[in-house]
């Protein structure tokens, strides 16, 4: 394998490892209220509006920063229940890799149809980086919802959305909110772990069902 196909592997897994380790969302957990109770109500039915999403897509762009290497690009991500597609494009607007996930595995492939696949996105990640990476929730996360794991700490804003959460090694800053489709869904969001800082600025909402 050349320099070239490695390198080009390692930039990637940065978008695969940060948009598929877990996308297939789990649902909400009930301890995921917040700790007072007067926003409380207003939380819960927050949260139960997010449950009704069962597929989203989002057109945004990504920073991704490791001790290693950085990479930054926009994204083109459709999910839904069991299944993810999404086109990863350049800075400057060229696609530079497709990535797919089915309940069969994810492949990844690339502007030239070179592929690499495997059973799920973390055994990609340790093909192609070296280690594993065990996010477990961008997909709920980017809605703006805990994954049903143990919530370290959080806290919400008046109109009960999240404002920080702590989970699953995860520390994520929710700096600003829009309305879609009467639902208010993060559009910038800042993720970081001992190996990672993501930074997701989603540009616009699509077809978001409920």
């Amino acid at each position: 394998m050349g320099n070239n196909l490695r390198f080009y592997r390692y930039q990637l897994a940065l978008f695969l490892t940060v948009l598929l380790a877990a996308c297939a969302s789990q649902p909400t957990a009930p301890s995921s209220a917040p700790p007072t109770a007067t926003n409380a109500i207003i939380n819960q039915q927050h949260l139960a509006t997010l449950a009704t999403i069962k597929s989203f897509a989002l057109k945004g762009r990504m920073g991704v920063v490791t001790q290693k290497q950085g990479f930054s690009g926009s994204i083109d991500w459709q999910h839904q229940l069991s299944t993810d597609n999404i086109d990863v494009y350049s800075p400057v607007g060229g696609k530079v890799a497709n990535i797919a996930k089915a309940t069969n595995g994810v492949t990844l492939t690339d502007q030239k149809g070179r592929s690499i696949s495997a059973q799920d996105a973390e055994s990609l990640t340790e093909m192609t980086l070296g280690f594993r990476l065990p996010l477990t929730g961008l997909a709920d996360w980017a809605l703006g919802k805990p994954t049903a794991s143990k919530i370290d700490a959080s806290t919400w804003d008046e109109k009960g959305r999240l404002s920080t959460l702590k989970q699953d090694g995860w520390e994520i800053v929710y700096d600003d909110y829009t309305s879609t489709n009467g639902v208010d869904l993060p559009n910038k969001i800042v993720l970081k772990s001992e190996k990672v800082n993501l930074k997701l600025l989603v540009e616009k909402w699509q077809n978001t069902s409920n």
